[in-house]
């Protein structure tokens, strides 16, 4: 998708192009579309600041209006996770395809080594990040990292940790911290950091560090990535992956059911 506008002016037609899963807004762009408008913001140097919303985030929303504000007032709201690709499908929204988190970091990786843009990581523990980094660089050789630093920082060390983001000029800025902090620090700091593209990727780091496996790839496209993580971490996810479920079908039914009726309404 190219973008003629710039700024302000891209970020409005961005959000004018959202649809609305049970209150919550959704960007329906594909993957190369968002790789598109990521590099675009990269290339111009204006901020565009992405965010990926996955069931466990659309139910927690519901009961966080921190997180809500964070998230709508985001300028790219991607589809991450099948679960809300079928809530979509199902109430008859139009929905491509999901863009995983990780993925679009990996292909975004691709491109910053091809383009010379110098990403900046935020986030995990000091050993999964450095190893990582390591792996990241062993994929990508001729790509140049602008910077990167763990994510255990107090609220009161936040402003240094933004001035030492700020200072090395970097073109896209990925933050491996859990919801709500990193929807927070980004919503608070997205205009200071002076980088283009922020995008918050959860624990994709420990992902690539080889600290967590990911799902098979028919897990992933049949929605039980989050059954495989589960068996991983059960103490850590039960409570996140079965609560949230059971609330998110909960809500898909209400949803369902009004639409039956002609009870539901359209979001603006």
């Amino acid at each position: 998708m190219e973008l003629k506008e710039t700024g302000t002016a891209a970020r409005t037609r961005i959000k004018a192009l959202r649809i609305y899963l049970l209150g919550v807004p959704l960007n329906t762009f594909d993957m190369n579309e968002t790789l598109d408008i990521a590099c675009q913001a990269m290339a111009k140097r204006e901020r565009l600041q992405h965010v990926a919303i996955n069931v466990a985030k659309l139910v927690n929303m519901s009961k966080d209006p921190t997180l809500k504000r964070d998230v709508e007032e985001s300028d790219l709201i991607s589809i991450d996770g099948v679960g809300i690709v079928w809530g979509c499908r199902l109430l008859g929204l139009p929905v491509k395809e999901r863009v995983a988190g990780i993925d679009l970091m990996e292909n975004l990786l691709a491109i910053c080594e091809r383009e010379k843009f110098r990403p900046f990581f935020l986030g995990a523990r000091q050993d999964v990040l450095e190893k990582a980094i390591r792996e990241i660089l062993n994929r990508h050789p001729k790509l140049e990292i602008a910077g990167y630093r763990n994510g255990y920082f107090t609220t009161e060390e936040e402003k240094h940790v933004v001035d030492e983001i700020k200072s090395v000029k970097s073109d896209c800025l990925f933050i491996a911290m859990s919801s709500p902090k990193k929807e927070n620090f980004l919503h608070n700091y997205r205009d200071e950091l002076d980088v283009p593209f922020l995008m918050g990727i959860g624990g994709s780091l420990d992902v690539i560090a080889g600290q967590v496996r990911r799902a098979p790839l028919w897990m992933q496209k049949t929605g039980l990535e989050w059954l495989f993580r589960l068996a991983q971490e059960p103490r850590r996810m039960w409570r996140r992956y079965v609560f949230t479920n059971i609330l998110f079908a909960s809500l898909l039914g209400q949803a369902l059911i009004a639409k039956s009726l002609g009870l539901s309404k359209q979001e603006s």
